[in-house]
């Protein structure tokens, strides 16, 4: 957020307003250039559409697009915990067959060991 609680005046269609705002005045007249861009179109596409009219449209395109994205958002996040998970269970995996290659190993070491005082195996030139 940026300055707290400042004043904004921002023109929409012919229509100035004064908007009480924790935004950033750039990031408020962004907004509202979008805005009278995407009314301003709508009303060139229809001489018969009123700006009332317009601003409905174009409040439901935008709540359009909030919703897909949304959607896509919700999506995503699903996937990311997904893959996390399926990443810590891989992880776990590979630790455990690490501790049991560790182990094996071990016994191998332990059996030449054996089999090497036994006589059994010989011992290789070095």
């Amino acid at each position: 957020m940026g300055v707290p609680n400042s004043k904004v005046r921002l023109t929409i269609c012919g229509s100035s307003y004064v908007i009480s705002t924790n935004e950033n005045e750039d990031y408020m007249q962004n907004l509202a250039d979008r805005l009278n861009l995407d009314m301003n179109e709508m009303m060139s596409s229809s001489h018969t559409i009123s700006i009332t009219a317009a601003a409905v449209l174009t409040a439901l395109n935008y709540r359009d697009e909030l919703e897909k994205a949304s959607g896509s958002a919700d999506n995503m996040r699903r996937q990311i915990k997904d893959y996390l998970e399926d990443a810590a269970s891989a992880k776990m995996a590979a630790e455990e067959l690490r501790r049991e290659n560790a182990v094996i190993k071990k016994r191998m070491n332990d059996l030449e060991a054996r089999l090497k005082r036994a006589d059994i195996l010989p011992t290789t030139a070095e």
